[in-house]
């Protein structure tokens, strides 16, 4: 490190120690008049996350790591600039004003070490040393942001996925999975997953699967249904695939897929009547709809 950088370091870092409380407030009132309370964020949180990070600045400064690996190698200044920009990814506010948040700080922190001198030179010195600083901060915060709407993007989706491919018991021991859509990999393994938990839980002994709401099935749609069969048979219930359509059957005849090995029907009515006979304990004769009232 040479003289002019150590000498911005410690200037700024002095600035930190002695109106930290000072650069915390202005931060907040120029991200407040940048309209970043418009993104979910209230004021209260602002001025906890600019009091904490602050604070984690200064501590970081008086080590001796090197001012561009500062903000990621020091723990609490790595985890206040996370814990910011994990705020602003669940709060919904965009890179757009998710950015002008660093930038702030910058100015907050060249105004307090400005009111210490008016040397030309050290100004200078300590805004190259400052830009250094939170620039590296901008990179992480950005980076980090940009995981955390992808994690909320990709939970989000699986619960749309689990939502669509519902479990629901249709008999005593009998389960049914509607299907509405495409079946693709993704899919095909919530469906799995789920159905498999409710076979254990309900000790079901047939899973019914209705594909009457999937528009098409290919070679893919086939194997991801083949898949799903055969984890069904290997938790020791039987399958049935039910919404077999004109048009469905003509495809898959023409696409030669061989479902010779599953028991399949028409209508979801149809395959409920099938499944009663395969329960172990149940009467072949008796109609599935004997008790309904």
């Amino acid at each position: 490190m040479n003289t002019s950088e150590s000498e911005a370091r410690l200037r700024v870092s002095t600035a930190l120690r002695e109106q930290g409380e000072k650069v915390a407030d202005r931060w907040v009132q120029l991200q407040s008049e940048q309209a970043i309370l418009e993104t979910g964020i209230t004021e209260a949180e602002l001025n906890e996350e600019a009091d904490s990070l602050v604070e984690a600045l200064l501590a970081g400064l008086e080590t001796d790591i090197p001012v561009q690996d500062v903000v990621t190698t020091h723990p609490g200044l790595r985890r206040a600039v996370t814990d910011l920009s994990m705020r602003r990814a669940r709060g919904g506010a965009t890179p757009t004003a998710t950015s002008p948040t660093i930038l702030a700080l910058k100015e907050a922190l060249l105004e307090a070490v400005q009111s210490d001198t008016r040397d030309v030179s050290a100004l200078y010195h300590a805004a190259l040393f400052i830009n250094r600083l939170l620039d590296t901060a901008g990179a992480m915060s950005f980076e980090i942001y940009v995981e955390g709407r992808e994690e909320i993007i990709r939970r989000q989706s699986r619960q749309l996925l689990e939502v669509s491919t519902p479990v629901v018991r249709i008999w005593d021991r009998v389960l049914a999975v509607p299907l509405i859509g495409t079946l693709d990999t993704t899919r095909t393994q919530v469906v799995m997953e789920n159905l498999l938990e409710a076979i254990e839980r309900d000790e079901a002994q047939v899973a019914i699967i209705d594909i009457t709401g999937v528009p098409t099935v290919d070679t893919a749609v086939a194997h991801h249904l083949m898949q799903t069969v055969n984890a069904v048979r290997l938790m020791g219930a039987d399958c049935v695939i039910s919404g077999i359509r004109p048009p469905i059957a003509q495809i898959i005849a023409q696409l030669g897929i061989d479902l010779s090995a599953i028991l399949t029907r028409a209508t979801l009515a149809d395959a409920l009547a099938a499944a009663i006979p395969l329960l172990t304990d149940q009467p072949a004769h008796q109609s599935p709809f004997a008790d309904v009232r």
